[in-house]
């Protein structure tokens, strides 16, 4: 995750204090709502983690291909990462 968990937390808090602030949503229980948006923030923010995950083993099963043809391992995550992406429609910041 690029954002650390801490400055998650401090979004969903701000946004739910904002949407309160604006009228935008009726609660009784903002700590409860702000844990159910920092919950789903952090599950967006993990969609790109497990991705890289899984063009890291993606490629750990063509190493010994890509040493013998020279292949960069940057170049080659980013690929098998962007087209992974298109695949399942992700959009990636």
């Amino acid at each position: 995750m690029l954002v650390f968990r801490e400055y998650v937390t401090y979004m969903s808090r701000e946004v739910v204090k904002r949407l309160i602030a604006q009228e935008m949503v009726e609660t009784q229980k903002a700590d409860e709502l702000t844990q159910r948006v920092r919950q789903a923030m952090a599950e967006e923010l993990a969609v790109e983690d497990r991705l890289n995950d899984e063009a890291r083993q993606i490629l750990n099963q063509y190493s010994e291909e890509m040493r013998r043809t020279g292949a960069s391992y940057q170049e080659m995550f980013k690929k098998v990462k962007s087209q992974l992406a298109r695949e399942r429609k992700l959009i990636l910041r």
